[in-house]
């Protein structure tokens, strides 16, 4: 079959499901006819009408394939919800690539999950999720799904900006006259592109500004190099840096996200890992930060820092090729000026505790939100004014009402999205005041990064260029190790000081106004073992008081349940608080753990998370989203919390997960390949035949290659 998903036979073996009678054939493949064979199919086993063949259809779960053949003889019989859906995705996709009649091979169908799932994460969905902003792809990666959204009725949901579908806009940066005369050339040359190209001021990116063209948001340029093509067009003279975006309706490059999408590319796809780098060093000399996203109203914003592990993970695959080093360079660079001009300066920096809290530039309501998303905010004001709830969100953020109470909240909720967290009751309604565990943490790793790559790569003497420059630097400026050591050390003293919590063996986030520790328990509370925070004694501390306040049956829940507390209407389900779990936390603990010793820790963990993805993806049509209930294993992609769950909106077969999960959805296939790696075959075999972590243990299994 002609597919976008390879063959299971192709390059690597495939491992044995059990049972080789699950389906019966006397072929290894069969001709058939699509549309016939796939209408059928649907007809008989997808009982719920979903256009999907799950657990939870009532069909036979037995279909007879050879029955569609041209062969009569032919008896080729697929059964099981697993190996249903399985054919239901080949077929689809033969269907979508204009196929009549496509070849179906029994190992297609009898693919081990665990393979299966792996494979399409390194070898189909990335090209799925890749943009470049350049004259083949800008119409692929300007549009805005977040500002832009329509009801199934047809009806807008813009808020607050545009009120009806804008034209693809590109703002570039002052420092960039080249793209701003390759864009204009790409708009004239492609007028059906409808491509407003705009120029950002000079100077600093003030919240009234960001404020000003939110009712005319689009992309922010980013990297983009010089190809060398005599006697072509303009628009071939230009090439942009590819990057990743996490998929569903997130269409921008997003900084955390790639990040930890990038795990699950290590060993497939360096070329786009490479354009990740350069897109966020482009962000950092012209926008100052790497931003939350390259939209327009994001630029006020951040998010989690992890330039430099990228960067080092990157350099460790790719150091024999003959850019690493400067790529390398240009990181570290980005990730210094980051660091001085946005991480550890005014209003980020406490100066009485030496700590950084999330504090972003911006003004109102977020953009890419609706005003139902803030219907609890909004509702007292709509009596007060007269109003309906979008017309007080409107009036908010025009300025025709004033509200100090919504300022101080949408300072609060900016500072949330920045954090990365959005949301969760650990974070909500106090962002702004909280130095927390999880960014301390990361600038620590920052600060141990760049020493040890200044000494280690650049000889102990790194000069600032032009471009990555901030104030207070002299002229021919130049960087060496012991500086960023002495930083280092100084964080981690401060992380012990006010961070730590000797009573219950954790760490908590610091409140810099009340000048005292949070309550909130937050499974960011191991970040500490990851940047080598802790002590070994804390560490202990942290394995046998920490973990089990987070350990569920499918990995590590974002908070405790404590934390959660009851949910009602005045404490509704946030996204990021028991009982889900992301990708994220689940790396960072893995790897913090193996790294003060707790291998069997991490093992537990990696396999409980990568069991529960499994069995998700092989019960229900494939599926891979952006987070999990890790409370329980039959439904755990069932989340409805807030803004849904990214990854489950599709028809038929998945074409590119969640990333960071499967890092499907881009966050979380990183995670699935990530911890694969440090599997060996018995653990790997065991997921494919779905055994739990339980059972597992119970049989002396061994997780660790």
């Amino acid at each position: 079959m002609v597919s976008t998903l390879r063959s299971a036979d192709e390059g690597s073996a495939t491992l044995s499901l059990g049972d080789s009678n699950s389906v019966n054939s006397n072929h290894d493949s069969i001709s058939v006819d699509v549309d016939t064979a796939m209408r059928d199919l649907l007809e008989r086993e997808d009982t719920d009408r979903d256009n999907l063949i799950t657990i939870d259809d009532q069909g036979p779960k037995h279909f007879p394939l050879g029955s569609y053949s041209a062969d009569q003889n032919s008896k080729f019989d697929v059964q099981g919800v697993y190996q249903l859906s399985n054919l239901l995705q080949e077929l689809f996709l033969a269907k979508q690539q204009g196929l009549t009649t496509a070849t179906v091979k029994r190992t297609q169908l009898e693919e081990d999950p665990v393979h299966r799932l792996s494979r399409l994460i390194t070898t189909a969905w990335w090209d799925n999720l890749t943009r470049r902003l350049d004259a083949d792809g800008i119409d692929r990666a300007a549009p805005d799904n977040l500002t832009q959204r329509r009801d199934a009725d047809g009806i807008e949901r813009a808020a607050p900006g545009p009120t009806k579908k804008s034209s693809l806009r590109i703002y570039v940066p002052p420092g960039a006259p080249e793209q701003f005369a390759y864009y204009s050339v790409v708009a004239k040359d492609r007028p059906a592109l409808d491509l407003d190209v705009q120029w950002l001021p000079e100077g600093e990116m003030t919240a009234d500004f960001i404020k000003s063209i939110n009712s005319k948001p689009g992309i922010l340029a980013l990297d983009m190099e010089a190809v060398q093509l005599d006697g072509q067009p303009v628009t071939k003279r230009m090439k942009g840096a590819p990057f990743i975006v996490p998929g569903d309706r997130f269409n921008e490059l997003y900084n955390w996200d790639a990040c930890f999408c990038a795990l699950g590319m290590l060993d497939y796809h360096l070329p786009v890992m490479k354009g990740i780098i350069k897109n966020f060093v482009f962000e950092v000399r012209h926008y100052g930060k790497v931003l939350n996203a390259n939209r327009s109203y994001y630029l006020g914003r951040s998010q989690p820092p992890l330039l430099t592990w990228l960067a080092l993970k990157t350099f460790h695959r790719t150091k024999h090729e003959p850019d690493a080093l400067d790529i390398l360079r240009s990181a570290i660079l980005a990730a210094r000026k980051e660091y001085h001009a946005w991480w550890t300066s005014t209003p980020r920096l406490d100066e009485e505790s030496g700590l950084s809290r999330y504090r972003p530039t911006g003004k109102g309501s977020p953009p890419e939100c609706r005003p139902i998303d803030f219907a609890h905010v909004f509702k007292p004001y709509t009596k007060k004014h007269g109003m309906t709830l979008e017309e007080v969100s409107n009036a908010y953020n025009n300025g025709t009402i004033t509200e100090p109470d919504l300022d101080i909240f949408f300072d609060h909720d900016r500072a949330v999205r920045e954090s990365g967290h959005d949301t969760s009751n650990r974070v909500e309604g106090v962002c702004v005041d909280l130095a927390t565990v999880d960014l301390n943490c990361l600038l620590l790793q920052i600060e141990n990064d760049i020493g040890s790559t200044i000494e280690a790569h650049f000889n102990n003497s790194l000069a600032i260029t032009e471009g990555f420059g901030v104030p207070g630097d002299k002229e021919d400026a130049v960087e060496s190790s012991h500086v960023w050591r002495e930083r280092a050390e100084k964080r981690r003293a401060l992380i012990d000081k006010y961070l730590w919590n000797e009573e219950k063996g954790i760490y908590l986030d610091y409140n810099t106004v009340s000048k005292k520790q949070s309550t909130a328990e937050s499974v960011t509370c191991l970040w500490p073992l990851w940047c080598g925070a802790a002590t070994q004694s804390q560490a202990e501390r942290l394995v046998k008081q920490g973990l089990p306040l987070f350990e569920c049956i499918g990995g590590l829940s974002s908070t405790s349940e404590s934390t959660r507390g009851t949910v009602t209407e005045a404490n509704p389900q946030k996204q990021w608080d028991y009982p889900y779990g992301w990708a994220p936390h689940q790396v960072l603990a893995w790897d913090g753990l193996r790294s003060y010793g707790f291998h069997d820790e991490a093992d537990r963990l990696s396999y409980r998370w990568l069991h529960m993805m499994t069995e998700t993806f092989r019960n229900w049509n494939g599926t891979v989203v952006e987070k999990y209930d890790v409370t329980q294993l039959e439904r755990s992609h069932y989340v409805d919390a807030e803004y849904g769950n990214q990854g489950r909106n599709f028809k038929f077969a998945p074409q590119e997960g969640f990333g960071w999960t499967s890092d499907a959805n881009l966050r979380q296939n990183g995670s699935f390949i990530h911890g694969l790696a440090s599997m060996g075959e018995k653990a790997k075999l065991a997921l494919a035949e779905g055994v739990s972590w339980e059972e597992f243990s119970k049989r002396g299994g061994t997780v660790s290659a």
